[in-house]
């Protein structure tokens, strides 16, 4: 049986390990030999479950979606992230990563954002925790993630609006490696998905384990089971969906599928279908797909989502696919908004658009009566309210 976890080197099969600027180096090795040992560490687990308990109002529940279920044919459960404090998943993994800070000494906290909940989340524990925080985000999500800005602003940290690129998630990343490159020795870098340089893929999705931890105790209860007969969650970089499937990556008989962003259609030139489209390259301390042109330059993607539209993906997910252990589809605009009302219309929940390309997956599986589906739910829909009234006028002038 193949085993779909990090290997010492920071590898998931050909994808992973840590390619970084020199100035970094002592930096990430810090991190690397001690980020295992602080997370495994009884004081940091207390710490950081009563965190998730008192705070983040952790076990999400797990909700059994009749109409849906009805819908499609079988019984979907919603893993309702969308029911922590700041309305996403983001916030499992910001405390535990500036817990770690601040056991590492670090003063300084960067981050960087796309839809802006990693941003939120990150803000609202340096605000706790009394740290000092500065968010990059690309300015085209600045603009069309407005009401997160205001958030962050409120919640103390200084948000960097970047303008080169696309001026989306990708070039806030290349901002946020710069900050760091020029600050190592006070500045602990808040990555908010299974991305970047080892240890920070196998770390992020550890902490945000606690989602398929629950999962299979909250089935336990309601069916008898710990295991379902598939997991859905939308993937970008992959956090929510490495959270999903964490303690279920080695029982095969859990079929695995995620949700990629399709944009305007996969062979549109407007898409952020890295798993489709994407081929072996490095991004962001990392070798993973990647989707790039003929000669290696990295190709703008694009989604209706800020959250998904990064050109890379995680390593973990990239191993997944290729290894066939995860099915990938891509979802494209259209599908995942009529997905999003579909939801709001059946069960009276506003996804995300992130979550609502999970949702878009749905109608793309052939489900039987007696299958039991968990489908990550990673966050709720207020920020998206503008792209969903515009995208609702649209259709219906």
């Amino acid at each position: 049986m193949k085993n779909f976890n990090v290997d010492v080197n920071g590898y998931y099969g050909d994808f992973g390990g840590a390619y970084i600027p020199e100035i970094l180096y002592k930096n990430v090795e810090e991190l690397k030999n001690k980020y295992q040992k602080i997370i495994d560490d009884p004081s940091f687990q207390k710490e950081y479950n009563d965190l998730l308990r008192d705070y983040v109002g952790r076990p999400s529940p797990l909700y059994l979606a009749n109409r849906l279920s009805e819908k499609y044919s079988c019984k979907i459960y919603l893993k309702r992230e969308d029911l922590n404090h700041t309305g996403a998943h983001k916030i499992n993994n910001s405390i535990g990563q500036v817990l770690l800070a601040r056991r590492m000494n670090k003063t300084r906290i960067i981050a960087e954002t796309g839809a802006g909940q990693h941003g939120v989340a990150t803000a609202t524990v340096c605000a706790l925790m009394n740290m000092e925080c500065i968010i990059y985000m690309g300015k085209t999500d600045v603009e069309r993630q407005k009401l997160n800005v205001q958030k962050m602003e409120m919640l103390g940290a200084k948000v960097v609006p970047v303008t080169s690129g696309n001026m989306t998630l990708k070039d806030a990343t290349n901002e946020a490696i710069r900050d760091w490159c020029c600050n190592p020795s006070d500045t602990y870098y808040v990555i908010g998905s299974t991305v970047g340089p080892h240890p920070y893929p196998d770390m992020v999705a550890r902490l945000q384990s606690v989602i398929s931890k629950e999962i299979r105790q909250q089935l336990k209860e309601k069916e008898g089971r710990e295991k379902p007969d598939y997991l859905i969650a939308c993937v970008g970089g992959g956090s929510n969906a490495a959270g999903t499937i964490y303690h279920y990556l080695n029982d095969e008989d859990v079929k695995i599928v995620l949700a990629e962003a399709g944009g305007k259609g996969i062979d549109s030139g407007q898409s952020a279908a890295t798993i489709q489209l994407g081929r072996l390259g490095i991004i962001h301390g990392s070798k993973t797909l990647i989707m790039q042109s003929e000669d290696g330059q990295i190709e703008e993607p694009y989604s209706i989502s800020a959250g998904l539209d990064y050109p890379g993906i995680g390593p973990l997910h990239a191993y997944l696919a290729s290894a066939g252990r995860s099915t990938v589809l891509a979802v494209n605009d259209d599908e995942a908004m009529r997905a999003a009302f579909e939801l709001t219309k059946l069960e009276g929940i506003i996804p995300a658009i992130e979550s609502a390309h999970a949702l878009g997956a749905l109608e793309k599986v052939k489900f039987k009566q007696d299958d039991v589906v968990v489908l990550c739910l990673s966050g709720r829909g207020d920020k998206d309210m503008e792209t969903y009234i515009k995208y609702f006028n649209l259709i219906n002038e």
